[in-house]
């Protein structure tokens, strides 16, 4: 057997076919291998910028969180100052006269009447033809608890209407 038929026998060709097949898987092992490596660096890096990021995000929140409380004394404390707690009082009003004019029948048209007549007291007392200091003293405590004063019109019609009831005129 010489060494070129040794070299065409089937055996020779089979040997041949496997070499070229693991030369191919060779490639392909390192050139995967290559590829996971680089997979790797890249998930580790992204994981660090996301720890990055969540650390970031945790630290804002809880200055967030440390500005809210701070900001919610402050409200807290400003909202205890006579001024705003009248201001506060003319909100809860405004709020409480929406929900009566959309809840209770016929309040509407009486309301809007008291609303009315207040508004021309308060364009009386702006313009200085009365004494506000009357007004004010009664609203906020000036030691009597009776309300506003009833306009002397209705008051004479009051009059008029229990004389007329105990059937002698006026």
């Amino acid at each position: 057997m010489n060494i070129q038929e040794l070299l065409t026998r089937e055996f020779a060709w089979g040997f041949y076919l496997g070499c070229i097949f693991l030369v191919i898987a060779t490639y392909n092992y390192l050139r995967l291998k290559g590829e996971m490596s680089r997979f790797r660096r890249h998930l580790s890096d992204k994981l660090e910028i996301e720890a990055e990021t969540m650390k970031k995000i945790k630290s804002e929140g809880e200055t967030l969180r440390k500005e809210n409380e701070t900001l919610r004394v402050k409200v807290n404390a400003l909202n205890e100052l006579p001024d705003r707690k009248v201001q506060r009082d003319l909100e809860v009003y405004a709020r409480a006269e929406k929900r009566m004019l959309l809840n209770v029948p016929g309040f509407a048209p009486a309301w809007e009447t008291a609303k009315t007549e207040a508004h021309h007291e308060l364009a009386g007392e702006e313009a200085g033809t009365s004494a506000p200091k009357r007004i004010f003293a009664r609203l906020f405590g000036g030691g009597s608890t009776a309300a506003l004063p009833a306009r002397a019109d209705s008051a004479q019609a009051v009059v008029e209407g229990e004389t007329t009831k105990n059937g002698s005129e006026h």
